[in-house]
């Protein structure tokens, strides 16, 4: 792609960063945005969505809280160079790769659309820029992710990243309900603050539950009700002890969690009142 060089004046030629969230500052919301080290302030973008020609992507390890994140970076260029920098495991990746992995010719500009979705979940849309078409792929949950990436790279014409990347296994959804709305039910069953929720999904580099391993669930639900149980028993331990039993070790044995909560909620506030 030929550029014409402007003479005179002008900033580094340094990229545009562009990291995803679905937010809000000021009053207003935001599904992408600037950050600026130096002065370590959130820039929001108001625009959604970015026409350029795609011409690289990387994957990129990052320290975060003392933890290795891998980061997607899509490079696109426009009327400057920008990279939108994303966890691999979120939903805007997964699907830009899906809608990415469609295209033969990355000769032709295209438009990367950052759509919200339920809760703080973002999503991405791609478009071919001259038709206004939208590139649509089917989900399937048996994608292999790494394939993808490099298959898409090999089109670009780079070398494909040095970083081994082994996709977490999708988690099975629970018979009743998905991840997502397990912790949604939980947090309103103990009328935990949903912000909390989010910051939370934010120390982990994700925006969705679903995109977390059990474990991290399990670790999210003890948390939210531990919180709800502050204060309500004579001992530090004694919620906790009481939690392992009717709430861990019942649903261990296929009780439903639910159900198990609301007796330990119960149980707690039983000791509570008898103690009083």
């Amino acid at each position: 792609m030929a550029t014409e060089i402007k003479l005179g004046l002008c900033n580094p030629p340094e990229p545009i960063y562009l990291y995803v969230k679905n937010a809000e500052l000021g009053g207003e919301s935001y599904l992408w945005y600037h950050y600026d080290i130096d002065r370590e302030k959130t820039i929001p973008v108001p625009q959604r969505a970015l026409t350029g020609y795609l011409s690289e992507l990387r994957l990129t390890t990052k320290e975060f809280k003392g933890k290795d994140n891998l980061k997607l970076d899509i490079v696109v260029n426009a009327d400057e160079l920008y990279i939108i920098r994303t966890g691999v495991e979120t939903n805007f990746a997964k699907s830009f790769l899906l809608a990415a992995s469609l295209i033969q010719d990355f000769s032709k500009p295209l438009i990367i659309v950052a759509n919200g979705g339920d809760e703080n979940t973002v999503f991405c849309n791609l478009y071919d820029a001259a038709s206004k078409t939208k590139i649509y792929r089917e989900w399937s949950r048996d994608l292999d992710w790494a394939t993808i990436i490099r298959d898409i790279q090999s089109l670009l014409g780079g070398a494909s990243s040095t970083i081994s990347f082994t996709p977490k296994l999708s988690v099975v959804p629970q018979p009743v309900h998905t991840l997502d709305l397990r912790v949604k039910n939980i947090r309103t069953l103990l009328d935990y603050p949903l912000d909390l929720v989010r910051e939370w999904l934010q120390f982990q580099d994700t925006n969705s539950p679903s995109q977390l391993h059990i474990s991290k669930i399990d670790e999210l639900v003890k948390t939210m009700c531990l919180a709800w149980a502050a204060g309500k028993c004579d001992h530090p331990n004694q919620a906790e002890s009481s939690y392992q039993n009717l709430v861990v070790n019942a649903v261990a044995s296929g009780a439903d969690e639910l159900t198990a909560i609301k007796t330990w909620m119960q149980q707690v506030q039983t000791v509570k009142t008898g103690a009083s």
